[in-house]
């Protein structure tokens, strides 16, 4: 790892520390994905910097000083973007987890999508995934089961789950094409 490379993670991993440090389960949340992250950046040949630091990163928008809309996604990467980090990084984190659906029901799919153009890619992919392979504890959990426990914690009435018929699917899809990824990667070392 180049030295370039270690003060950009460390970085990203302080300032997600500086922000979520103090919240519990929302850090270890966050330090299981950047764990999480590394893996699949090491297994698929990824962009490590890019996926490790959006990992990091993807739930600063919860911390209360960085609370705008109170959409977390779009907080945090606006913060981001303000404090000049890169927009491939700030991208992934406007967009993690199927962002944009839950921003249409909030009425700010227009304000994601103008500043943050969305990719989709392998990459964005590995971070969806990583997000949705590790529960609020930190602990690794299936893809099924952080969905199902998302929609229990925000419950019935939530946005989340008013969109779900449209985020749902698309999280399933994520797991499955991620799942194919390393099943080949296995299959070719």
């Amino acid at each position: 790892m180049s030295v370039q490379t270690r003060a950009f993670l460390t970085a990203a991993q302080q300032l997600a520390s500086d922000y979520l440090g103090a919240m519990g389960n929302r850090w270890r949340h966050t330090q299981g994905v950047a764990e999480r992250a590394g893996e699949l950046a090491d297994a698929l040949g990824l962009d490590h910097d890019t996926l490790v630091a959006a990992a990091w990163l993807h739930d600063i928008g919860y911390a209360a000083p960085l609370k705008v809309t109170g959409f977390h996604p779009l907080d945090g990467a606006d913060h981001l973007t303000a404090h000049g980090w890169p927009l491939s990084v700030a991208a992934r984190v406007a967009h993690h987890s199927g962002a944009r659906y839950v921003a249409a029901a909030r009425g700010l799919r227009e304000r994601l999508l103008a500043s943050y153009p969305y990719e989709e890619n392998v990459l964005s992919d590995a971070l969806t995934y990583a997000d949705q392979t590790v529960g609020p504890d930190g602990g690794r959990v299936t893809a099924t089961e952080r969905h199902e426990e998302m929609l229990l914690r925000h419950g019935p009435e939530s946005v989340n789950a008013q969109v779900d018929h449209l985020r749902g699917p698309f999280l399933a899809a994520v797991a499955e094409r991620m799942e194919a990824a390393l099943r080949r990667s296995r299959i070719a070392s």
